[in-house]
């Protein structure tokens, strides 16, 4: 009986630790938000800064989510040109509402679906609003994890339609195996495959690679971004995470 309890208790155990671990992975993909886990009532506020080498684009971008439940969220983001070139600085504000329709957690991992709708607001009358919609996948388990995102754009009037798509692998370096006291850090890769579309253009296709140190309140992040088609820009990335 001794020896039932304590089986018992073990397996108890390890059951609320890998429930733990799931509910504290807070990495995601360098050029999206849209997959990053929220609990009901939390809120997360992101500031991206992006610097294109060999030019003159710097821009800032603000992004924040807040969880309606467990399975449901607000995701919000406008950007900010810090050197514009038409005088206009401020840039549309992307609003989604994600859903998650199917979520299998099991040892040391998860798995989810989830749907995205919403809209892009201009901010200025001179741009039309535009309608989007799409889905987010996510797979974690152990020291990696990995995420694609689809999104549409659909223009009102005279505005094009767009899309883009984020293909996201990321793997724990640090530390490889959890020490039972605890950690207060990790330390990820990241390597991504991204595309960005827009009506009468071909598609970009990019590729971008980065770091990120986790901390369970607070995220700094980094990478590079090179176009692979088109005009093989590269373009550096800075961001941090504040997990409320």
């Amino acid at each position: 009986m001794k020896k039932l309890k304590s089986s018992l208790t073990t397996t108890t155990s390890i059951i609320l630790l890998s429930l733990l671990i799931v509910q504290n992975a807070n990495s995601m993909g360098l050029r999206s938000f849209v997959a990053l886990p929220i609990d009901k009532h939390g809120y997360v506020i992101r500031f991206s800064y992006e610097h294109l080498t060999g030019g003159d684009r710097d821009n800032l971008i603000t992004s924040v989510a807040y969880g309606l439940s467990n399975d449901q969220a607000f995701l919000f983001e406008i950007p900010y040109k810090i050197t514009p070139n038409d005088g206009r600085r401020f840039g549309d504000l992307s609003a989604l509402y994600r859903h998650t329709v199917i979520q299998d957690d099991f040892f040391s991992g998860t798995s989810r679906l989830a749907l995205l709708a919403g809209a892009i607001v201009p901010s200025d009358n001179d741009r039309n609003p535009a309608v989007q919609t799409g889905l987010v996948y996510t797979f974690f388990k152990d020291r990696y994890e990995f995420d694609i995102d689809i999104l549409y754009q659909v223009g009102v009037d005279s505005r094009p339609d767009s899309g883009r798509y984020d293909l996201s692998w990321q793997y724990r370096l640090s530390p490889s195996v959890y020490p039972d006291w605890g950690i207060e850090s990790e330390l990820h890769v990241v390597t991504e495959l991204n595309g960005r579309w827009q009506e009468g253009n071909e598609i970009t296709h990019q590729v971008t690679i980065g770091l990120q140190l986790v901390n369970p309140t607070w995220i700094i992040e980094g990478g590079l971004v090179k176009n692979l088609s088109n005009n093989n820009e590269l373009s550096v990335m800075l961001s941090t995470r504040l997990h409320f």
